[in-house]
């Protein structure tokens, strides 16, 4: 390959921005983001590549990049470019599993949704953003945008959402529906849809225009002792320079230079390693993570995530609604939900290796349910491994390694799966007594 190492130092900014790898033809064949240009692309010349990583480094002739200003704004380009040129390394966008798309419908009160790609011609979109190359970072874009410009993920109905309550949806379009009169019907849907206008505005690239506006607006307001709504406009102003500013987490990027279907094989590669001493497992292929989720007892639930080969597989991810009484006991529950798992062999599928959030008791709890596969605990903290074996409790502290940041993502998302019903059973429970 042409591309140097000394060229790269030389010539590219330590500002964020976007690389393409470009073959001798000058077509693309790989588009990345990164925060920090210099050190991103560096990092490919620097250590050990492997697999398709390496393959693309080889047939890599020439690079151009894009200096933007902000992470976020790396982020659309990125999506916009891949979409525009479907580089061949960047595959992982071409399972309808992994890409994941933006989508504004159609509709007199618009949602800002998220969609597969198989799912796009489903609804009627108004405008389509992406492909993303993972979920997290389509979360972080509409958290962002959202925090500035609130909208609706729901259709009007009866009652006005909890996202209202804590200005995510506002003017929530249940509300606007319900309006006593229609001069007020009018306000609320005016001042929606200026939202999505601006949502719209901000996805494309054009956040300095809608920041222009706003400040326009902001001094007019000012002028006329309308002091209240210029200090609303104040507010959204600060919210959209966060997002012009690089502060969005690092771990959004992967410092490993690999790409991801080369790095899920070396984590899995790595745990698998690790366990051995005490786990004798052929593969881990699939890997389910069990964590319990309940306040003071109340609302339990529990939930199962399910990686394939290192990545989430969500068509596997189930929710348990847990169903013992007068307990506060996460043992007792964890027990329960592996019963009711293992009668799913069949129909769901069965793991290598399970993961459960805690330490002995979880486990114990899980092997009393006469489990027959695998089982681990992920102690907090230092991020420990728990195994029971012939000997009795043995624990593995897991250094900084690939086995670490897998297990890690699937805690994270097991726990974030199991909030995320417990917050709505905790939503259902106080709005039934409420009413």
């Amino acid at each position: 390959m042409l591309l140097e190492k000394r060229k790269i130092k030389r010539n590219l900014p330590e500002s964020p921005g976007v690389y393409i790898f470009k073959d001798e033809t000058g077509k693309p064949i790989y588009i990345g983001k990164a925060r920090n240009l210099k050190n991103r692309v560096a990092s490919y010349f620097t250590g050990t590549l492997e697999g398709k990583t390496s393959r693309m480094i080889e047939e890599a002739e020439d690079l151009s990049f894009t200096k933007v200003s902000s992470e976020f704004e790396a982020i659309l380009l990125e999506a916009v470019l891949v979409k525009k040129h479907l580089p061949k390394f960047n595959f992982q966008l071409r399972d309808d599993k992994t890409p994941l798309y933006i989508g504004i419908t159609k509709e007199t009160l618009p949602r800002v949704l998220t969609f597969r790609k198989t799912q796009l011609k489903l609804e009627d979109l108004a405008k389509v953003y992406g492909p993303f190359t993972s979920s997290s970072t389509v979360r972080t874009v509409l958290q962002l945008v959202r925090r500035a410009f609130p909208f609706s993920q729901h259709k009007p109905s009866g009652r006005v959402c909890i996202y209202s309550q804590i200005g995510l949806c506002n003017p929530c379009p249940s509300k606007i529906m319900k309006s006593k009169t229609e001069a007020e019907k009018r306000e609320l849907a005016k001042a929606y849809k200026q939202n999505i206008l601006n949502v719209k505005k901000v996805l494309s690239g054009k956040g300095n225009l809608v920041q222009k506006n706003l400040e326009k607006k902001m001094k007019d307001y000012a002028k006329t002792e309308k002091f209240e709504k210029a200090q609303k406009i104040k507010e959204q102003l600060e919210l959209l320079d966060l997002i012009s500013k690089p502060y969005i987490s690092s771990s959004m990027y992967l410092k490993d230079p690999n790409l991801v279907e080369d790095i899920r094989k070396k984590e899995i590669r790595d745990l698998r390693e690790k366990i051995l001493p005490y786990l004798r497992i052929k593969s881990l292929r699939r890997i389910e993570c069990f964590d319990v989720a309940h306040l003071a007892g109340t609302n339990p639930t529990a939930s199962m995530v399910t990686f394939i080969n290192g990545e989430p597989d969500k068509s596997f991810y189930r929710h348990f609604k847990i169903y013992i009484r007068n307990t506060r006991s996460d043992t007792d529950m964890m027990k329960s939900v592996i019963e009711r798992r293992q009668l799913h062999w069949q129909d769901w599928g069965t793991p290598n290796l399970i993961i459960v959030d805690g330490g002995r008791g979880q486990i114990s709890a899980a092997k009393s349910a006469s489990l027959t596969v695998p089982v681990i605990g992920l102690a907090k903290g230092r991020e420990t491994l728990i195994f029971k074996t012939e000997k009795g409790f043995e624990r593995l502290p897991l250094p900084e390694s690939p086995a670490k940041a897998l297990v890690q993502r699937l805690r994270d998302e097991a726990h974030r799966f199991a909030r995320k019903h417990h917050h709505n059973l905790v939503a259902k429970s106080f709005k039934s007594s409420h009413t």
